[in-house]
């Protein structure tokens, strides 16, 4: 079976009401988040090797509305889990063809319309060198990243929840990287950064500031975010 693009709330309505014992795989994705490109391919080769399973494919910011429904915040599906449930709730094994591999890709394939979040790493040792390389990565994963506790619908920490508040005020898209789940993040961003607080701001892998002086940037210019990609860029 073919992958299904989701055009409207409607189709979407439509489609998943259809026949409520069907096993229905639901794709989000934004068209610039670099990593949804190997998902695609990977989406559509799986689509194809379960027939009986419904494959809809979501642009999250087209249809933020279905993303809201959902409370999609997660980016960076790992493909061997997302095989794994596909297992465990369909009738037969899945598998990806081809050239892909589906159990070292990783890839991101889900967003909101103003927050993508990165997961943290499964391998429990990481030498140094790998950790540097990981928060280069995860700091340039989205044009404006937030290192926070917790999420932007649940931040653990009101220094969190401000700088989550202000973002939106500004009506900026942004990823987010809970530092709560991954300590080699929380504790490696303070060197990284040379800021030793949470939360951290980083736009387009620069490090911007904590919540105080994003305040005072914006106090300064309130085009701040605008002038800060542009600048970074």
């Amino acid at each position: 079976m073919s992958v299904t693009e989701i055009e409207s709330e409607a189709q979407f309505t439509e489609l998943t009401s259809k026949d409520p014992a069907k096993l229905i795989a639901l794709y989000f994705h934004t068209p610039w988040a670099g990593p949804c490109q190997t998902m695609n391919s990977i989406f559509k080769t799986l689509a194809q090797a379960n027939p009986t399973t419904l494959f809809l494919s979501i642009n999250a910011d087209d249809l933020s509305e279905i993303s809201e429904l959902f409370e999609v915040k997660l980016s960076g599906a790992d493909p061997k889990e997302f095989i794994a449930a596909l297992n465990q709730f369909s009738d037969k094994p899945s598998s990806t063809t081809g050239n892909t591999d589906a159990s070292t890709t990783a890839a991101a394939s889900s967003s909101t319309s103003t927050s993508t979040s990165i997961p943290p790493a499964a391998s429990s040792e990481e030498s140094p060198e790998a950790l540097e390389d990981r928060l280069k990565k995860l700091t340039s994963a989205a044009p404006v990243m937030l290192f926070m506790k917790g999420s932007p619908s649940s931040p653990q920490c009101g220094f969190s929840r401000q700088l989550v508040a202000i973002l939106r005020e500004h009506q900026v898209r942004f990823g987010f990287f809970d530092i709560l789940k991954d300590d080699s993040v929380r504790q490696g961003l303070k060197n990284f950064s040379d800021w030793p607080t949470f939360p951290q701001l980083y736009i387009n892998g620069e490090f911007q500031g904590g919540l105080d002086i994003i305040k005072e940037s914006i106090e300064e210019d309130t085009e701040f975010f605008d002038n800060a990609i542009k600048n970074t860029a």
